[in-house]
């Protein structure tokens, strides 16, 4: 993107009271998504608004729980929503309904023909339990996240698990029930570590495999798109490494990054 007068004012985040707090036109892209007052019982009180706002600066900053600002909802109040989001669903149905909205906006077709599959290994914190492993390849310590993306660089699934596990064996994980969700999907692109009929079976379509024909670095045609979504995630500091005790968190953290990350891109195609 070019910087121009125009788009610097378009991104300018100024006169919000933090950078990750969402706009009017952002939160009504998330707000139908959100659950409803309970219609028995107590009212709730929280301001789901200010909760959004409280986790994607947790994302941004990377910051624990209990350092959240004070004029966020309490810390354990954010955290139990959060909780909640990633455990009923609520998180995995506004990413879905949010990536429709997006490839419409691109122009493209609901369901994508064309996906890119990729790991990165990261290291994970002391507090970690359970899905740690080491990968030699990478001579790192803690867990691999595993993402399968379209050619827009948006996830259509994403597993955590343990850095131990090659990404050949790891595909069949981040593969599953893909085709029911997007039964357009013809080729899944990928590299070296993904060739061998052990990758080739648990893929649920035929895998293509693109190596360097050269030493060093290269920009690998499609390829980078996959390595631009993980570039994407690392902007966000709690995903700079994996500091999760469990790697379902990490999981959630993923899905909130590209929520993020999605409704501000929506919020701005009426402006562009």
């Amino acid at each position: 993107m070019v910087w121009t007068p125009f788009t610097r004012e378009l991104h300018c985040r100024k006169g919000l009271r933090y950078a990750s707090d969402l706009t009017d036109k952002e939160w009504l892209l998330i707000e139908p998504h959100m659950p409803s007052q309970p219609k028995r019982g107590r009212r709730r009180k929280t301001d789901l608004r200010t909760v959004i706002n409280a986790v994607f600066y947790q994302l941004q900053t990377g910051c624990q729980w209990a350092f959240l600002p004070k004029d966020f909802p309490p810390s354990s109040t954010v955290h139990y929503y959060f909780k909640r989001f990633s455990c009923d669903g609520t998180l995995k149905r506004a990413h879905e309904a949010l990536y429709q909205q997006t490839r419409q906006l691109e122009g493209r077709e609901d369901s994508p023909t064309f996906a890119i599959i990729d790991s990165q290994s990261a290291k994970t914190g002391p507090d970690a339990r359970g899905d740690v492993g080491y990968d030699a390849g990478k001579k790192v310590k803690g867990r691999k996240r595993h993402i399968l993306v379209d050619i827009l660089g948006l996830v259509l699934n994403s597993k955590v698990h343990s850095a131990g596990i090659q990404d050949r064996d790891g595909l069949a994980s981040v593969c599953q029930k893909v085709t029911s969700r997007f039964p357009f999907l013809e080729v899944i692109c990928a590299d070296g570590g993904y060739q061998g009929k052990i990758a080739a079976k648990a893929s649920p379509r035929p895998l293509q495999i693109v190596k360097p024909n050269q030493k060093g670095f290269q920009v690998l045609p499609k390829r980078w798109t996959v390595e631009r979504t993980f570039a994407w995630l690392g902007i966000n500091r709690r995903l700079s490494k994996d500091l999760e005790r469990y790697a379902k968190t990490t999981e959630a953290l993923m899905n909130v990054a590209m929520i993020k990350l999605m409704v501000r891109r929506i919020a701005r195609y009426g402006y562009s």
